[in-house]
């Protein structure tokens, strides 16, 4: 173990490395500055101001949201890769466990909970129905991108070509 003393504090280089390392991780998942500090402890200042040290590019920040996706876990680990910030790929049976147990008030409060997160991304890809991109680009305006899937509702799984998403995401990256 790698110990510092700071004064009358004695720190252990481990452990502040697995605290960044675990904040980071939260964060590529998809969590909110605000979420990662309240579950961790801190506060959020902290948190921006560690992924400001690491910066080295302020893009475009993108997300991208489908349902219901065949190849959800390849694809998010491909928009990990291409640097995406926040994904939510959901199966069909992973959307019916998601608003499981909720009321009809839940289910609504907690859509519009995500719709208004996604509002602090400058672009939004979203895989969906006819119907649902409907929705979401009346919601989120001119920063989404829908891609029509199939005409709700989908029933099943539905397979997207990971070269067409990263063409995708490229463009959208360009767009700059």
């Amino acid at each position: 173990m790698d110990f510092l003393r700071i004064a009358s504090k004695l720190l252990s280089r481990q452990k502040l490395n697995q605290a960044i390392d675990k904040i980071l991780e939260m964060r590529v998942q998809g969590n909110s500055q605000t979420e990662v500090a309240g579950i961790l402890g801190v506060d959020r200042s902290f948190i921006s101001r560690l992924e400001a040290l690491g910066e080295v590019n302020r893009g475009q920040r993108l997300a991208v949201v489908g349902f219901p996706i065949a190849n959800k876990e390849p694809l998010q680990q491909l928009l990990v890769e291409l640097g995406v910030e926040y994904t939510l790929l959901l199966t069909e049976e992973e959307r019916w466990k998601f608003f499981a147990g909720m009321e009809g008030a839940e289910v609504f409060n907690e859509s519009m909970r995500i719709l208004v997160g996604l509002q602090d991304y400058d672009a939004v890809i979203f895989f969906g129905s006819d119907m649902r991109n409907k929705v979401v680009e009346s919601i989120l305006g001119s920063h989404v991108i829908t891609v029509n899937i199939g005409e709700s509702p989908i029933r099943s799984d539905v397979y997207l070509n990971p070269d067409e998403v990263c063409k995708l995401v490229e463009k959208v990256r360009s767009l700059e």
